[in-house]
This record gives structure tokens, C-alpha cells and sequence, in this order.
């Protein structure tokens, strides 16, 4: 199912449309969509490397719109949608320590976010939820965005051929690593959060939802 949907996706690099695919994957990927816009950018910039800031900024702004569309999720719908959201893709376990790290550090842990593997679904849905201020929410996931898809980008244009190849191979494993690396991701934020490992002791051993 996962491989069948991945081949799916690829095949969108070669639309005549390939961008606006880019920008539906981005934009959906930031609140529910199992499977990251990063294969898909790095094809169409191997494809096209004059235009990889162009696929950037496309990945970036479509994700951050996601985002905001995740967050309304998590603000107005979270027990109607975003609790079933959450659970459908595996996030489900995770979503209390991340309402806790979002309430103790606001935008660090989403900036943060950009060099590690936590899932940036993950973060919308639960910054709804914890009703954290819009304008914060929007500059963080902003930079953060920016700094992975940009990053990504430049990546598979200089070495798209093998990273592809390891990804088509090797997809069930990578998806699988992506989503027990959020238990990772926290534990790297806890390394950077230098003088604040004490609340970061406290949010990894949450199990239960805080009230908002």
C-alpha cells in the first residue's frame, strides 16, 4: 500500500502539472499525509536544477499554508478530526509530550524541528490544540520550513541519483524510522535545550493530555 502510494507520487514529477502536485503534497503532508514532498522535490530539481530554489520556495510556502490548515485542526476540530488524524498516522502516543514541549518552549522546539526528524504534522495539530499564538506559530514554521526544504533541495540535485535509489529500495524502513525518530527528535531537543533538560525531562515522560 505505502510503495503503491509512493510510485503514485513519483509519478506526479513528470506532470505536465509537476508543480502544483509539489505544492498539494507540501501543503497536505503538514497535517495528514504519511509520505514527505522531499522524493518528490528532489526528482523535479534533479530534473531541473536552475530551478531548485524555485521548488523551494514552492515546498515552503505550500507547507507552511499545511501548517496553518493543520493548526486549524488542532484549534477547532481536534476532538472530532484531529484525534482520528493523529491515531491514523501513528502519532497518536506522541501528541502529549509534544503539547508539553510546545507549552514549555513556543517556537525553539519548531525551529528545532527543521534539523531533526520530528514530524511537522505532528507539531500543527498539537500547536492548535494548545491554542499557541498564531503569529509565533507562522515566523517559526517559516524558518523552519525554509531551512529544511531549501537544505533538501541543494541535497538531490548534488546527489539525487543514489538518495533516490536508497529511498525507492529501502521506503517501508525509511517511513518506518521517520516515525520512531520523533521519540529521537525529543531526545535531541532535550540535548539542545542546554538549561532547559529539566522541562524537557518532564515533557519526555508525559503520557497523558493536558487540559488547554
Amino acid at each position: 500500500m505505502l510503495k503503491r502510494l509512493y510510485e503514485w507520487m513519483m509519478e506526479k514529477a513528470g506532470h505536465a502539472h509537476a508543480e502544483r502536485w509539489l505544492f498539494l503534497f507540501s501543503f497536505i503532508e503538514s497535517s495528514f499525509f504519511p509520505i514527505p514532498p522531499h522524493p518528490l522535490l528532489g526528482l523535479m530539481c534533479l530534473a531541473r536544477p536552475d530551478k531548485a530554489l524555485r521548488y523551494g520556495a514552492i515546498c515552503t510556502l505550500a507547507s507552511v499554508m499545511g501548517g496553518l490548515f493543520g493548526y486549524a485542526i488542532g484549534y477547532f476540530a481536534y476532538e472530532t478530526i484531529g484525534t482520528a488524524l493523529l491515531k491514523a498516522i501513528g502519532l497518536w502516543d506522541s501528541f502529549p509530550a509534544a503539547a508539553c514541549y510546545l507549552r514549555e518552549f513556543g517556537a525553539e522546539i519548531i525551529l528545532i524541528k527543521g534539523a531533526t526528524p520530528i514530524p511537522f504534522k505532528l507539531l500543527t495539530l498539537t500547536a492548535g490544540f494548545i491554542k499557541m499564538d498564531l503569529f509565533t506559530f507562522i515566523w517559526a514554521s517559516v524558518l523552519s520550513r525554509a531551512f529544511q526544504f531549501m537544505l533538501v533541495g541543494f541535497l538531490f540535485w548534488k546527489f539525487g541519483r543514489p538518495i533516490k535509489a536508497f529511498i525507492d529500495k529501502y521506503l517501508a524502513w525509511v517511513t518506518a524510522a521517520f516515525l520512531v525518530a520523533v521519540v529521537g527528535g525529543f531526545f535531541a531537543f532535550t540535548m539542545l535545550a542546554g538549561n532547559g533538560a529539566s522541562k524537557s525531562d518532564v515533557c519526555s515522560n508525559v503520557t497523558t493530555i493536558q487540559s488547554r
